[in-house]
């Protein structure tokens, strides 16, 4: 019945891989040529970045043995053409005044040489990369200041590193300047901050931070290798793009922002040079099959609008466009290349929402759609437009939910028993656990491994200590994602695996949020955080009225609880208060991570409390904690089980 030890790839995974090596030209190079085009130099100490303690939190080594051109059995092939692609790391040269750092963390940072100064676009996750970044282009170039910084989109690896290369010091004294579209700190404390927890536990799947890089592990993320360890942080916008196309001179550098929302990302925007001939498409336009809807979990991405946007770049920069570059991956030269590439991404978007659609109104479901959806046939031996990233299985599901949310329209759907219910009956309905595990092992040996994996979740939820269906489930998982060509479906197999045979990981206590994402946030957004996490069953029976003076802001908020629900009010105060409290911001975040406790803040003189102190304390002791690190395989502790 399996064991807790990693599996070789198995006959039917083998030939599934030689089927996809039949349907595809891997004799193609211009990617190749493409991403070792304008190397300087390759990411120094060999590809280890470290902070100043010795910690490391880039380790391109660990990769090593994507080298060479072999098959690796263990890896799809087409994946593997991928994973090794996103070797290519360094300091790149685009165009003239046009530089790229690759390869030292999952997203691009791209440094533009201005009149005084440089514009730097993103920054990746981290502030450690981010500042090693931009010391590996001062070994090569003059060590001016950075005049100013664009935020492409609202994702943590585009903004996170930026106090790496920037101050807040510099941003108040105006000597740098922070471009970031329409919605960007809404969009940033929606997906970061809200639903920060559970996703950053989803990432785990789909990142595979936790899987060892090796051919029976993680060897990629589709848009780069993984993201980089170490500080996150932000600073906040002092330039908003709200107009459609908006022309700025930044650094004596004429700059036209193209915006595109409720495409990639919530809030995110284009930027054509037309001094440079280079259009910058931010996530928009990358050599695969984006995601409509990650496997972290996200809003779901509107391809339609997404492949509007394609088009109306096409039509507004394409023929003056020499250079393309995006925040992954690497450039496209020429503009009838670059053309021809956008239009294709533009129609390989829109086939996947206009086909779904098409079968959806035929009645089909969203299992039906994907089944059988692939990516067009003139687009298919295209390596540029395959689900490294994405999958057009999962995208079309987002397509259906987009329209008709999570319910495919039949009753029996509608309010079903929850898993571990369900789970309890499928299992004594099939003849118990060891007549399922007996079938199931007979499947795996026919190389049926979605189906293993499938009726084997219902053993796992109806009894989550039953070893045997954890290995079993762990050795079709494993072949499902030997089997991947996305390199997030085999990360979240692979993952699932190593969560099945060792258990759930240990991690080191951490902060809820990082401090700096909460200072950054509005102000409305933190006081929704505090919400989220209020035990309901802690506030039966209260009700009270707080008034909050953020005197560093000089913003007021009313703050009420009532029907064991916490709500507020910007710019409002309550005339018959339970408490006024006066404070900062960062006291204020300080309190909701756990920093420091009311009595310590108001013993310190830092928070200011006139009324009944008591309604402040007993608000943070109703807040609930969160642990990343919960069961997904298994119901897990304190998810209720059949009476």
């Amino acid at each position: 019945m399996g064991n807790a030890e990693q599996k070789s790839a198995t006959e039917a995974t083998r030939a599934a891989h030689e089927r996809l090596r039949a349907r595809l030209d891997f004799d193609q190079s211009d990617d190749f040529a493409n991403a070792a085009r304008g190397l300087v130099e390759a990411v120094p100490d060999g590809g280890v970045v470290k902070t100043e303690g010795g910690t490391v939190v880039w380790n391109l080594p660990a990769y090593d043995f994507l080298e060479g051109t072999e098959d690796i059995p263990t890896v799809n092939p087409s994946l593997l053409r991928m994973a090794r692609l996103n070797m290519a790391n360094g300091l790149f040269r685009v165009v003239d005044r046009v530089w790229q750092v690759r390869g030292m963390d999952l997203a691009n940072m791209t440094i533009i040489e201005g009149a005084t100064g440089l514009i730097i676009i993103d920054c990746m996750t981290t502030a450690e990369v981010a500042q090693a970044g931009l010391e590996l282009y001062y070994r090569h170039r003059p060590r001016v200041p950075v005049k100013a910084v664009f935020y492409t989109h609202s994702h943590v690896d585009h903004y996170g590193g930026v106090k790496g290369i920037a101050t807040q010091q510099a941003v108040d004294a105006g000597e740098c300047d922070i471009y970031a579209p329409d919605g960007f700190m809404e969009a940033v404390g929606g997906e970061n901050v809200l639903a920060g927890n559970a996703m950053s536990r989803r990432a785990q799947f789909q990142f595979g931070p936790l899987l060892r890089p090796g051919p029976q592990g993680q060897v990629d993320a589709g848009l780069g290798k993984v993201t980089a360890r170490g500080r996150v942080t932000l600073l906040a916008p002092t330039h908003l793009i709200r107009e459609a196309v908006e022309r700025h001179v930044v650094d004596g550098l004429q700059v036209d922002f193209h915006l595109a929302p409720g495409t990639e990302a919530p809030a995110e925007m284009h930027m054509f040079f037309p001094e440079l001939g280079v259009l910058n498409m931010a996530e928009n336009a990358t050599p695969l099959l984006h995601n409509f809807c990650p496997l972290r979990g996200s809003e779901v991405r509107d391809p339609r609008i997404w492949s509007y946007y394609l088009a109306d770049a096409v039509e507004k920069f394409g023929s003056r466009t020499e250079a393309l570059i995006c925040q992954h991956h690497w450039p496209t030269w020429g503009s009838e290349n670059i053309v021809a590439f956008l239009e294709r991404q533009r129609d390989l978007y829109k086939y996947i929402h206009d086909q779904t659609v098409r079968l959806m109104n035929h009645g089909w479901r969203p299992a039906e759609i994907a089944e059988v959806l692939d990516i067009p046939p003139s687009l298919a031996t295209d390596f540029r437009m395959r689900g490294y990233y994405g999958s057009v299985s999962h995208n079309s599901k987002a397509v259906f939910q987009r329209y008709l949310s999570w319910y495919d329209g039949n009753p029996a759907n509608l309010n079903p028993l929850p898993p571990r219910h369900a789970a309890v009956k499928y299992v004594d309905y099939m003849g118990g656990a060891p007549e399922v595990l007996a079938r199931a092992q007979a499947d795996f040996d026919n190389g049926e491994y979605r189906w293993v994996a499938q009726v084997l979740y219902h053993v796992l939820f109806a009894d989550p200590d039953n070893e045997a269906a954890k290995h079993l489930a762990a050795d079709a998982f494993e072949q499902l994602g030997y089997q991947a060509e996305s390199a997030t479906w085999r990360n979240a197999y692979l993952y699932a695996a190593q969560e099945l045979r060792h258990g759930v990981m240990k991690l080191p206590p951490r902060p809820i949020l990082s401090p700096d994402l909460l200072g950054a946030v509005s102000t409305d957004i933190l006081f929704d955080f505090i919400a989220v996490r209020l035990d309901s069953s802690k506030a039966i029976g209260k009700r009270w009225q707080v008034n909050w003076n953020l005197s560093d802001r000089d913003e007021k908020v009313c703050h009420t609880l009532s029907n064991e629900t916490l709500t507020q009010l910007m710019g409002k105060v309550a005339k018959a208060p339970a408490a006024t409290v006066t404070t900062t911001r960062e006291v204020l975040v300080g309190l909701i991570v756990g920093k420091v406790s009311v009595a310590d803040a108001v013993t310190s003189g830092a928070l200011g409390i006139d009324g009944d102190r008591a309604v402040i304390e007993d608000l943070f002791d109703m807040l609930d904690t969160f642990g990343m690190q919960f069961d997904i395989l298994t119901p897990g502790p304190g998810v209720p089980g059949p009476d």
